[in-house]
């Protein structure tokens, strides 16, 4: 090409790319060691544009299966890792990720049908809907509450929660958390107020400190079978697994990798479905190397022993967590189940889980009520000992 010609092209270019941010190039992620960035910013992993929320280069979203409850929340998990590095494949565990790695999981709601943020008011809709357009947040429809950013360095994992302000142009540190008063507005115009809490950094541990041996925080969503299913990315629908090896991002995927169900997908048979929603939402403590060990009863996907699972199963120590009720799941009887007594309530000194909500997730409620009264046989109780009469298989 003639050298008039080229230079002619390339101030054609320049002139279209004025105040265009897609002729700018996205900032790089930056992995800190060490210390604790005052500002999500700093790390590179997400930027706003154009009334957006972003990913930027190398960051790739992912969903799980089913979501864990947070308030009716929805959430933008996303992942990082460092230019020639993967995650090795494990087939129960969270992935083996390497250092340097940065997960990030924003926490947001979509905003009530034809309405503007008015401070407060924010949709009550199913946590695993997703608001993104091509990996992108418009923030017209929804109201940006935390980022949590969980860091893979040298020393291990660590975690770090990030606060939106009320423009929805930056989000900061607070160590010592947050709350947040939000209304949750359901379809039918019902109103129902939640104390979003925002959890500072210790805290964190009561969730992702899965070894009660090891006490490391450890990722709880990157998981086999959370992640085995398809997500619509910008280039297209894929599996995620597929996606995150072809990207180079996970490495030894299995030909026939496990997966759980969506817990509110009403076509699932409803054993898979509750014992989906208790392995997302309960396994990570209640399992045999969890926080919540001695209380013998394991709710993660691998627990098949009925007693374990609660069935006729008498609490160690629940205190007025039990509702004068006998035992943590008295088949066929809902009502009578600590399971559900201790789900269907908003106190504190009640509710389980203890951590990550302060409303009751009615329609998982729901699916494990209908679970317990679908189960057959009876708990008979003689000298103050629970027998689990169960029919013969």
């Amino acid at each position: 090409m003639p050298e008039r010609y080229r230079l002619a092209v390339l101030l054609v270019v320049a002139a279209s790319c004025l105040g265009l941010a897609a002729c700018r190039p996205a900032p790089r992620v930056h992995f800190f060691a060490e210390g604790q960035p005052k500002t999500l910013d700093e790390w590179g992993v997400l930027r706003i544009e154009d009334g957006k929320l972003r990913l930027n280069e190398g960051v790739v979203p992912y969903d799980l299966n089913t979501p864990l409850f947070s308030d009716y929340a929805h959430k933008l998990r996303t992942v990082w890792m460092p230019a020639g590095t993967s995650a090795a494949y494990q087939p129960e565990q969270s992935f083996d990720f390497p250092v340097g790695t940065i997960l990030s999981k924003t926490f947001y709601y979509p905003l009530p049908a034809g309405t503007a943020w008015d401070g407060r008011s924010v949709a009550r809709t199913p946590p695993s809907q997703s608001s993104l357009e091509g990996e992108a947040l418009d923030l017209s429809k929804v109201r940006l509450i935390e980022t949590r950013l969980l860091v893979h360095r040298a020393e291990g994992w660590v975690a770090l929660p990030y606060v939106w302000n009320e423009a929805q142009t930056e989000a900061t540190l607070k160590r010592t958390g947050e709350l947040v008063a939000l209304e949750l507005v359901g379809a039918d115009g019902a109103r129902e107020t939640a104390d979003y809490q925002v959890p500072d950094q210790n805290q964190c541990g009561g969730c992702h400190i899965t070894d009660n041996k090891s006490r490391k925080l450890l990722p709880i969503g990157p998981k086999a079978r959370h992640l085995n299913r398809d997500f619509d990315y910008a280039g297209g629908r894929e599996n995620q697994l597929a996606h995150l090896a072809r990207v180079g991002y996970l490495a030894g995927v299995p030909a026939n990798p496990p997966r759980l169900v969506d817990a509110m997908d009403a076509t699932a048979p409803l054993e898979a479905r509750a014992r989906a929603y208790l392995d997302v939402n309960c396994g990570h403590c209640h399992s045999a190397t969890g926080p919540a060990i001695t209380s013998g009863l394991w709710l993660d996907a691998g627990t098949q022993d009925r007693l374990k699972l609660g069935f006729c199963k008498q609490p160690i120590a629940a205190g007025k967590g039990t509702g004068n009720r006998l035992h943590d799941i008295e088949p066929g009887n809902a009502a009578a189940s600590i399971f559900e007594f201790r789900m269907d309530s908003d106190d504190p000194a009640i509710m389980m889980p203890e951590l990550g909500r302060s409303v009751v997730h009615r329609e998982g409620v729901q699916v494990i009520r209908d679970w317990i009264n679908a189960q057959p046989g009876s708990c008979e109780v003689a000298a103050g000992k629970s027998v689990n009469m169960l029919p013969v298989r």
